[in-house]
């Protein structure tokens, strides 16, 4: 099985791109969604999140309003450190018991990992390939703009406390660029797909 991490900045394009590879048969961990489950009042991260920011970032029923904390942690350092410690370790350990798991059963010969942080998080040595979606910044600050509602200085700073494209394009074994139209991204992301399952059937050497 080929493990495969798919990773890039903020209003990239990394869900476009991952549901083609869903489309094409490869089995996709979100980390963000894995991040969700384990934020609920029932999931692991609950209980030391509220302790530590208490209950004004809570909805009325309880669970976790994610504006209202993403607000803080792009404005505080330290709470971001805070939530990413606890947080990260426990989506990680999903995703790599999951992987593990069908690994053994031996169906899926393509494993996805989408996950905005696996290169700052240091977790390339997790995987077989890195794809890197990325986009033209100004593309990127529009896209963040029109998604979550933001001022052009606000889209700016978030996106600026991510790793910036340049760097993190240097990891990659694939490069989607998404700055086109819908109809070029989703070519890429085909042919690029095409080529992971080459790797899977070739099994060539991991990094």
């Amino acid at each position: 099985m080929l493990r495969v991490a798919l990773t890039g900045g903020i209003a990239s394009g990394k869900s476009v791109v991952a549901e083609v590879f869903r489309g094409r048969g490869c089995h996709l961990h979100s980390a963000d969604r894995t991040a969700r489950e384990l934020m609920s009042p029932a999931g692991a991260a609950y209980p030391p999140i509220i302790e530590r920011f208490g209950g004004a970032i809570l909805n009325s029923d309880r669970t976790i309003d994610r504006p209202a904390l993403a607000a803080i942690l792009f404005r505080d350092p330290e709470a971001r450190r805070f939530i990413n410690g606890v947080v990260h370790p426990q989506v990680v350990a999903v995703m790599r018991a999951e992987a593990s798991r069908l690994e053994k059963e031996g169906k899926t010969p393509v494993f996805v990992s989408e996950a905005a942080l696996t290169i700052e998080a240091g977790l390339t040595g997790e995987f077989d390939r890195i794809v890197i979606v990325h986009c033209d910044p100004e593309i990127q600050i529009a896209r963040l703009m029109a998604r979550d509602g933001l001022l052009r200085d606000a889209a700016v700073e978030r996106i600026g406390t991510q790793m910036p494209a340049e760097e993190k394009v240097k990891f990659a074994d694939y490069l989607i660029d998404t700055s086109g139209p819908l109809e070029e991204t989703l070519a890429r992301a085909e042919a690029v797909c095409t080529l992971l399952f080459e790797d899977a059937r070739r099994r060539r050497p991991a990094r």
